[in-house]
């Protein structure tokens, strides 16, 4: 078997497209997560705690360097400049995202699980057991000797 064959047989693999099609709605799924949470969530915990856009709060480790052209005040600017800093608030962004993320998967897993679950024993008919074909080869000899006797 061919090199181009075996591929083709593996990306024809259901498991595979299944896999690609994941992929792309996760990465859809991830903007629509990101935008929820800066977009809808984040502005309203920042103004249930006073207008504060956590995105911004940092500790700067590092000094400001010559021929700064930026404000002080702004993550973004010093980042880009180089500065050494630890971005708690942007931390704070990422888990928060990361949470909501986490719980909407956790809704839909839940979901589908409560959809693909299987029937308890009450709630499927018992079936009839068909007998095997000793036990049907007996009865008959059972019967035969009964209508003989």
């Amino acid at each position: 078997m061919s090199m181009a064959t075996e591929f083709k047989e593996f990306i024809a693999r259901g498991n595979v497209m299944d896999l690609a099609v994941g992929v792309i709605i996760g990465g859809a799924f991830a903007t629509i997560t990101k935008s929820l949470t800066e977009d809808i969530i984040m502005p309203v915990v920042g103004w249930l705690f006073g207008g504060a856009d956590f995105s911004k709060y940092f500790i700067r480790l590092g000094a400001i360097p010559e021929g700064f052209e930026g404000s002080v005040e702004s993550y973004a600017d010093l980042k880009a400049a180089g500065v050494a800093m630890l971005g708690w608030g942007e931390f704070l962004t990422v888990l928060i995202n990361f949470v909501i993320l986490a719980f909407v998967i956790f809704l839909m897993v839940r979901s589908v699980n409560r959809m693909m679950a299987k029937p308890t024993a009450e709630e499927v008919p018992a079936a009839e057991e068909v007998p095997s074909e000793d036990v049907l080869l007996l009865r008959e000899i059972r019967d035969a000797l009964k209508s003989k006797g």
